[in-house]
């Protein structure tokens, strides 16, 4: 299993943020995460299609898009052209989660699936083999900075086992309250992609990443 880490640009300067994704894309982070936040499924507004679009060229490493957002059906196509690589939504903003991984999917994209910490994984059930990844909140969204929820480690080990069980190669991504001290007993788990903001913007961030990846690399 490839274990990754995914800085997220919610915590980096906004002011420079091209700039920012270079230093962390050539520090060796193979994925950079942005949160797309619209102001219904979460409070906060971050950026859009554009934004991702503008940044693109700052980078080649994978651009992990998380759509944090009520339908995101309807804004696919404008993020995939801006430059996506992957696109993922949050079964709990979709009315017919099944379209939008098709969706995703014809538009010849990585499709992954996110859930909340208190939704559960059955939510999730009929549409596992569909995916590349799937995402599990460890924190509530919306906000960076925040503690990892304590319970979360259960999730991510259920959710491996279950897809174990299946067959099912699927990356587990997770997002929220990712540290250096933590970094290694939540991979253990079972989730193999690591989203880090604070972690890894806090401070010096090509050292930073390359400290996650020293500890990821020793896990395989």
């Amino acid at each position: 299993m490839k274990y990754v880490i995914a800085p997220s640009v919610l915590s980096a300067d906004f002011a420079k943020l091209g700039e920012e994704v270079r230093t962390v894309s050539e520090a060796g982070a193979p994925y950079i995460h942005l949160d797309i936040m619209d102001g219904v499924f979460v409070p906060p507004i971050t950026f859009g299609s554009d934004v991702v679009k503008a940044i693109r060229p700052y980078s080649d490493k994978v651009f992990d898009v998380h759509l944090m957002v009520e339908e995101p059906g309807r804004l696919i196509e404008g993020f995939a052209e801006a430059g996506a690589d992957i696109l993922t939504v949050h079964a709990e903003g979709c009315r017919h989660l099944d379209r939008v991984l098709q969706q995703i999917r014809g538009l010849g994209k990585r499709c992954g699936v996110a859930i909340n910490p208190a939704t559960p994984l059955s939510a999730l059930e009929w549409v596992m083999d569909q995916v590349d990844m799937i995402l599990l909140m460890t924190v509530n969204p919306g906000y960076g900075g925040q503690k990892f929820i304590p319970y979360m480690p259960q999730k991510i080990r259920a959710l491996r086992e279950r897809l174990n069980s299946l067959g099912l190669e699927t990356d587990i991504q997770v997002d929220g309250g990712i540290h250096l001290g933590n970094a290694a007993d939540v991979a253990a788990c079972g989730a193999n992609i690591l989203v880090a903001g604070s972690a890894v913007f806090r401070g010096d961030s090509a050292a930073n990443v390359r400290a996650f990846r020293g500890i990821l690399e020793k896990l395989g």
